[in-house]
């Protein structure tokens, strides 16, 4: 159940990080390396190591892979909210 749990958070955070990607928030301006589709496709590469590592963590039995993922995706659901809601 832990792993499935992981997983649609994991799908929550790919859905998240393209959404602030795409979003063409003034933020992102300040950071013209991540422009470059390459490195876009980097940091979503990223994402995806991160998702695999608490995927691994949690299969092994390991519960505190899955609240340390579960934190993590709150700060991110927490910082793409204040990104595209304009309070940043």
């Amino acid at each position: 159940m832990a792993i499935l749990i992981i997983f649609l958070l994991g799908v929550g955070n790919f859905a998240l990080h393209r959404a602030l990607l795409d979003s063409g928030h003034p933020l992102l301006a300040q950071m013209p390396w991540l422009t470059h589709a390459l490195t876009r496709n980097l940091s979503l590469l990223v994402e995806l190591l991160i998702l695999v590592g608490g995927l691994l963590l949690v299969s092994r039995g390991l519960v505190w892979g899955a609240l340390a993922y579960l934190c993590y995706s709150l700060l991110n659901a927490i910082s793409a909210w204040l990104i595209l809601s304009g309070r940043v």
